[in-house]
C-alpha cells in the first residue's frame, strides 16, 4: 500500500466511524510498520499522529506482533511491554527546562546539538499522546536577578531575562519543527512578526490540536522567575503536573554533585520542601502550586525519565501534599 494522504484519510474515516474495514487500517499499518523509520518526518507528521492512534486504538488490542513492529519502527520499543501502550497518568503536562540546558557544555549561548538532543527527548514524550507546553529559562544568555546584582535597575533586567527566553523558546521551536512535532511559540509580551501573544484559550486550542506550546517571555512582568511562569501556566492551561527536568535524577537533601552522602527524596511535600530550603522552586511558584494542588515532578532531562514519569512511574522526585 501506498504512505498517501488518501490512505491516511481513509484510516481518519475508520477511526470516525465512516467506515469499519479493518482489512485498510491492517495494510496501512503494515505500510507505517515498514516505512516509517526512514520516512522525512519533518514533510508528514499526520505519519506521527495515525502511528500513534494505531497504536492506542487498533494495534495493541487486535494485533499485538503488528503494535510492536510500529513501536519498534519509531525507536520506542522500550516504552511498550508486551505490545501494550501504557497508560498515561499526566495527559497534559507543562515541561519546565533551564535556559543553561540548552547551552551545553558551552555553558553560554545556545549550542545546536544540545537542543536537538534534548527535542528528541522531548519527541518521545510527545509520540506517546502527552499533550505538553514549555517553560524555557534564560540564564544562558542572560540572567535579571544577576544583571540587578551587578548594578542595573531590576525592571530592565529582568525585560532583557524574557527576551532572552524568547530567544530559547524560536531555537526549540526551529528545532521541535525540524523534527515533525507542529510547534507555537506564545509570548507574554507582544512581538507578533516572530510569535504569538499568550491567550490562554488559543494556548489551550493548539495543544488540544497536539502542537506544543512554548510560553516565552515569562509573565510578562519583572520581578517574577521562570519558575513562577512554569506554575502559572500550568495552572492556566490545566496540566495534570509540572515536570522540571534538570540534569539530577531528583530533589537531595543537599548537593549530590559536592557531597556523597546525599539523600534523595522519593517523594516530598511543598512545606517540607520549602521548610528544608531545598531551592527546587522560588516560594512564589511554590505557593502556586501548593494551593492549587499540582504535583511538581523533578527528574532528569535524559534517559527516558520523563516518559516514566507521564505513566506514573516512580521516578526522580514528586512533590506534593
Amino acid at each position: 500500500m501506498a504512505l498517501t494522504r488518501s490512505n491516511i484519510c481513509v484510516f481518519g474515516q475508520i477511526q470516525r466511524g465512516a467506515a469499519s474495514d479493518e482489512g485498510i487500517a491492517e495494510r496501512l499499518a503494515e505500510c507505517l510498520a515498514e516505512n516509517l523509520a526512514g520516512y522525512p518526518a519533518q514533510k508528514h507528521f499526520e505519519l506521527r499522529v495515525i502511528s500513534v492512534t494505531i497504536l492506542s486504538f487498533w494495534g495493541g488490542a487486535k494485533s499485538p506482533a503488528l503494535f510492536l513492529r510500529l513501536a519498534q519502527a519509531r525507536n520506542t520499543s522500550s516504552l511498550y511491554q508486551g505490545g501494550l501502550m501504557p497508560t498515561l497518568k499526566y495527559k497534559r503536562v507543562l515541561l519546565k527546562l533551564s535556559g543553561e540546558a540548552l547551552a551545553g557544555e558551552n555553558k553560554t549561548g545556545i549550542d545546536p546539538a544540545t537542543v536537538a538532543t534534548i527535542c528528541r527527548e522531548i519527541g518521545t514524550v510527545l509520540e506517546m499522546g502527552v499533550e505538553m507546553a514549555l517553560v524555557i529559562g534564560g540564564g544562558n544568555i542572560f540572567r535579571g536577578l544577576s544583571g540587578s546584582a551587578k548594578g542595573m535597575e531590576r525592571s530592565s533586567a529582568d525585560y532583557m531575562g524574557m527576551l532572552a527566553t524568547v530567544l530559547n523558546a524560536l531555537a526549540v521551536q526551529d528545532m521541535l519543527e525540524k523534527l515533525g512535532y507542529p510547534t507555537r511559540v506564545l509570548s507574554a509580551i507582544t512581538m507578533q512578526e516572530v510569535c504569538e501573544p499568550f491567550i490562554r484559550r488559543r494556548a489551550l486550542r493548539h495543544m488540544e490540536k497536539g502542537r506544543v506550546v512554548i510560553c516565552a517571555a515569562g509573565t510578562g512582568n519583572p520581578y517574577f522567575t521562570t519558575d513562577t511562569t512554569a506554575a502559572l501556566r500550568g495552572m492556566e492551561l490545566k496540566c495534570d503536573a509540572i515536570i522540571k527536568a534538570t540534569k539530577v535524577d531528583g530533589i537531595y537533601d543537599k548537593d549530590p554533585a559536592k557531597f556523597a552522602d546525599a539523600v534523595k527524596y522519593d517523594s516530598i511535600t511543598y512545606d517540607e520542601t520549602l521548610a528544608r530550603h531545598l531551592g527546587v522552586m522560588d516560594a512564589t511558584a511554590f505557593a502556586l502550586v501548593r494551593d492549587n494542588n499540582v504535583p511538581i515532578i523533578v527528574c532528569r532531562m535524559f534517559g527516558g525519565d520523563i516518559c516514566r514519569a507521564v505513566t506514573g512511574e516512580a521516578v526522580g522526585t514528586i512533590v506534593q501534599n
